[in-house]
């Protein structure tokens, strides 16, 4: 990598994904890049997050789907071989090296400067070398821009005894060699959700602790209600309406861990995830030096421009806007950023930042999907009804129960999901898509491209599914909307 040009047309804090993707955008349009990362190549989603969680997943959700299946069901009657399904999680990591990243980089013509890299005044970015490597702080400048690309960290509560407790984040529970014993989940989201299957799965007593009212609750009510069902089928303990108030682990960091109830009440576990949220990276980006408060969100344009910083040089593309926590969103803004500041280099003074427009993130608040690979597994796109009805959007909702698809009672024995779809009536299309059950993930794509597309109902209603496919969900929702 080049480590001797110290002025480029862009610099990007931050090599995930998003980083990644909006490097790749600005080279394309003939810019100079270099990233900066003071981790590994590839970011949190690759080594910590996404990638590592399915990983673990995958073997627990395939052995479930396998014992709904008549014939099959036998032969995968005993447990998980834990050593073997973490052998191909840290394959699939690259065992924590990010070597075949940097390869990409390199075929890209994206420069690499690594270390931790801060803003210190307009298009400028001081970079702090690793600890332990040769050579002082280094300087760049960037003609053009500065994306701010640096994702979340895991929020923990300020609460007694955590530092010293030592509790699980997510990097920790997709990270882990060993299958304690018992373990305890704080939260009710995605995240715990999903640690929560794959920990039982893998032979772990579980307990998850929910402040609310039930598990993930910004997906329509039954996607919770279908997941906490299976788990506690599964063996695990859900517990709904509970509060933490306090964390200590007395015997050190070999020792159980014991987690205090609001009510009092102590609960001990070898080991206790807290899944409660996610915090910016931008405390330490150095955000005071263009005048943003540091460690906030990031308010940005269509375009992922920071709205608040003169001359609109400064970028902030995925996690770090809060625009959707999500990395496929965040790989989304990144393209539409980096060509809009590619559009901007070449002197382009007005951009198509309109709906749906060439240069506008619409689907941030339109048409998200997102996939809980729970079991089941849960995809959604677009509205809640809950959400549609705030918004105050005249509309019907569409309620099948899945396992009455044939192609469902095909998959699996005793089908058990539900679908929804939203339908905005003024507009006459869908706004929002939810399914729950075995492998809808694949389903969800089709959902996508129906709201994001506004694609009028009555046309939907020739887009003919293949029988006996679970895809005949679609002709059961819109022969239920007709009546």
């Amino acid at each position: 990598m080049n480590q001797a040009t110290d002025e480029y047309d862009v610099i990007v804090l931050g090599a995930g994904p998003v980083g990644e993707n909006l490097a790749d955008r600005t080279r394309a349009a003939g810019l100079s890049t270099v990233i900066v990362e003071r981790e590994l190549v590839g970011g949190e989603c690759s080594y910590w997050a996404c990638v590592p969680s399915k990983a673990l997943l995958r073997p627990v959700l395939a052995r479930a789907e396998a014992r709904q299946v008549p014939g099959l069901r036998e032969a995968v009657g005993g447990s998980l071989a834990a050593a073997d399904v973490f052998a191909h999680r840290d394959k699939e990591v690259g065992n924590w090296k990010d070597d075949g990243a940097l390869t990409w980089l390199d075929s890209a013509g994206i420069d690499l400067v690594r270390g931790h890299g801060r803003l210190i005044g307009p298009r400028r970015v001081a970079v702090t070398p690793p600890d332990g490597s040769d050579g002082g702080e280094r300087t760049l400048t960037a003609r053009h821009a500065v994306a701010v690309c640096t994702g979340t960290r895991a929020a923990l509560p300020d609460m007694p005894g955590i530092a010293e407790a030592r509790p699980w984040t997510s990097r920790e529970a997709t990270s882990s060699g060993t299958v304690p014993d018992r373990l305890i989940i704080v939260g009710g989201g995605v995240v715990a959700a999903e640690m929560a299957t794959a920990w039982c799965g893998l032979g772990s007593r579980v307990t998850v602790l929910v402040r609310g009212s039930g598990l993930l609750n910004r997906i329509e009510p039954f996607a919770g209600e279908l997941v906490a069902e299976t788990l506690r089928e599964a063996g695990a303990e859900i517990r709904t309406g509970t509060s933490v108030k306090g964390l200590a682990r007395p015997g050190g960091a070999a020792g159980p861990v014991t987690v205090t109830l609001e009510s009092g009440e102590q609960l001990e576990a070898d080991e206790a995830l807290f899944a409660t949220g996610r915090a910016p990276h931008t405390a330490d980006v150095g955000l005071e030096t263009v005048g943003l408060e540091p460690g906030g969100w990031l308010t940005v344009d269509e375009t992922c421009r920071v709205t608040d910083v003169p001359d609109g040089w400064l970028y902030a593309a995925g996690d770090v806007n809060h625009r959707a926590l999500l990395t496929h969103q965040g790989k989304y803004q990144a393209r539409i950023a980096g060509a809009a500041i590619g559009a901007r280099a070449r002197g382009v003074e007005r951009l198509d930042t309109s709906r749906w427009g060439e240069y506008a993130t619409t689907a941030d608040e339109a048409a998200v999907p997102q996939v809980v690979f729970t079991d089941p597994e849960v995809a959604a796109v677009g509205l809640t009804a809950e959400q549609a009805e705030s918004e105050g959007r005249s509309i019907r909702v569409v309620d099948y129960d899945m396992g009455q698809v044939e192609g469902s009672a095909l998959y699996a024995d005793g089908y058990r999901g539900r679908a929804r779809m939203v339908v905005d009536l003024d507009r006459g299309h869908l706004i929002g898509v939810t399914f729950v059950g075995p492998g809808v993930s694949e389903l969800l794509h089709s959902a996508t491209v129906a709201v994001a597309g506004e694609v009028p109902i009555d046309r939907l209603w020739h887009a003919v599914p293949s029988f006996p496919t679970i895809s005949e969900i679609w002709l059961r929702l819109l022969e239920t909307y007709r009546g």
